[in-house]
């Protein structure tokens, strides 16, 4: 049973919702911003690819194996309690970044990031949870969908802004400064709630879970330079398998364990958790790849870069508002299910006009409505499946997911661009180097003409345009399949306003 203090029914509604959504804004601003910010990173500070590809994959790591812990914490010991101390975390470690002298002081902070993330967002999702209920929860929901959506919309586009105008310490300073004013807004509107009788956190199933979750995390992360079959691949593998397995064998032993795994026999809840990793494959990787590619091979500038990624994303400005304002007459299975679908003719469409800058903000613009509408529904749907007082547990379990889903997806594409690049050039110049190809794939054209200066910038830069191509019809594909599963998993469902406890 969850108890709240008895300030809950003084607390500001407004200034709970305000609070939640400025938590939601940083997410995709400490996502899609620094992914813009690479090249600018690179040229100031240098660094290798690998180096530099952890700026954004130690963000995911830590982010999306602390989350459930993070959720697990807020139940126990108090859902505003962790908001504030992960805010405030979140608020130090992001202003310290930019004051670091090399790439690897920033990569350290980077993993503190995620963790603090991790804190805050899922004691945002937990309060909100506790605060509103049906139609209401619903509508805020959607709000906090459309708030996240807005920081992936405009982040590229204000990224690319703040590094011409004031440099790409820009990038990580505004997350900072948005995090020290929701840190004093959440003390003053939100009222604590924790579950009666606060037992121990389950700290060997949470210990278990982290490692296990990093491991796997940590895998795709290597794979894309070091190869699938790789020793140091295959060992975290099987690392991550076994800790799976022990974390399992702890849970189902546990009295009060992390995550109650009697959940997994119920399909909505399973839907949830694969909805929770499907924007994946259809949006998020493109939040990494499309701006690296648009600056790396096509020499656009950073603002440039921006705007070429403001269809994708403007859309989840209004769409999941849209979508939550739909559920009334529309059950939450079809609309997440037809987004999917219209995401996947997006993608398939890009494919075919990728080379042509002019028109492909056409298809990269159904990409962004497509995903818009599980965008505002799936935050809502993930604590609504279980009962309140398994909100915490529950927004962390979805956002590990997510996370995860995440680190698989960008590894995957990371592996098939690179796949695809050397298969080309090969075929163009007989000759493949990793160290140009790895480069190559994250966008990084002129790195990839210095290892192979025997291979024209033309050939190389079209290796990359038809890797892309390619990546986004299996995109397309893996997007429809998540369509059917989802459209199975997610029949008579349980709706996003409502919970259990409230039926």
């Amino acid at each position: 049973m969850s108890v709240a203090s008895a300030e809950t029914a003084g607390s500001s509604r407004f200034g709970v919702v305000l609070a939640g959504c400025l938590t939601a804004l940083t997410i995709p601003l400490s996502i899609a911003s620094p992914a813009v910010g690479i090249p600018a990173i690179r040229d100031a500070l240098g660094g290798s690819p690998a180096a530099l590809s952890w700026i954004i994959n130690a963000y995911l790591l830590t982010y999306g194996c602390t989350t459930l812990v993070a959720g697990g914490l807020a139940d126990l010991h108090g859902r505003r309690r962790i908001w504030i101390l992960g805010g405030a975390l979140f608020a130090l470690v992001t202003g310290l970044i930019p004051l670091m002298p090399d790439v690897a002081w920033i990569n350290v902070l980077r993993l503190l990031q995620g963790m603090a993330a991790s804190a805050a967002f899922a004691g945002a999702m937990a309060s909100l949870a506790q605060v509103f209920d049906g139609q209401a929860r619903a509508r805020v929901f959607s709000l906090i969908g459309t708030t996240f959506g807005a920081g992936a919309a405009g982040g590229p586009l204000l990224a690319g802004g703040l590094i011409d105008a004031l440099g790409w310490e820009w990038v990580f300073f505004l997350p900072a400064l948005l995090a020290a004013l929701t840190v004093p807004l959440v003390a003053l509107s939100s009222a604590e709630s924790r579950n009666a009788g606060s037992p121990r956190l389950d700290w060997l199933g949470a210990i278990t879970f982290m490692l296990a979750l990093g491991s796997l995390t940590y895998a795709m992360i290597v794979v894309p330079e070091r190869g699938l079959l790789h020793p140091q691949t295959l060992v975290l593998l099987a690392l991550s398998v076994v800790l799976l397995g022990v974390f399992i064998a702890v849970e189902r032993s546990h009295r009060t364990p992390l995550l109650d795994l009697g959940l997994f026999r119920n399909r909505r809840f399973v839907g949830v958790q694969i909805l929770a990793a499907a924007p994946a494959f259809s949006y998020v990787v493109l939040l990494v790849v499309l701006p690296a590619g648009f600056i790396g091979v096509e020499g656009l500038r950073p603002t440039e870069a921006g705007l070429a990624m403001a269809a994708l994303s403007a859309p989840l400005l209004v769409v999941p508002l849209v979508a939550g304002y739909l559920l009334r007459w529309i059950p939450a299975r079809t609309l997440c299910c037809a987004g999917l679908l219209i995401g996947a003719l997006g993608l398939a469409w890009l494919a075919q006009v990728f080379q042509f800058p002019s028109v492909r903000w056409m298809p990269m613009l159904v990409i962004g409505i497509g995903i818009g509408l599980p965008w505002g529904i799936m935050d809502g749907l993930a604590v609504s499946v279980v009962g309140k007082e398994q909100a915490g547990m529950a927004a962390g379990i979805f956002n590990a997911m997510r996370l995860a889903g995440d680190s698989i997806a960008l590894a995957l594409v990371g592996i098939m661009l690179s796949a695809r690049i050397g298969g080309d050039m090969m075929l163009e110049a007989g000759v493949v180097a990793r160290a140009a190809v790895h480069r190559l794939s994250m966008g990084d054209l002129g790195g990839a003409v210095e290892a192979l200066p025997g291979v024209s910038r033309t050939a190389l830069a079209q290796a990359y345009m038809e890797a892309v191509r390619g990546q986004l019809f299996v995109l397309s594909m893996a997007t429809v399949l998540t369509a059917i599963v989802l459209g199975y998993l997610l029949r008579e469902e349980v709706e996003p306003g409502l919970s259990r406890g409230s039926q």
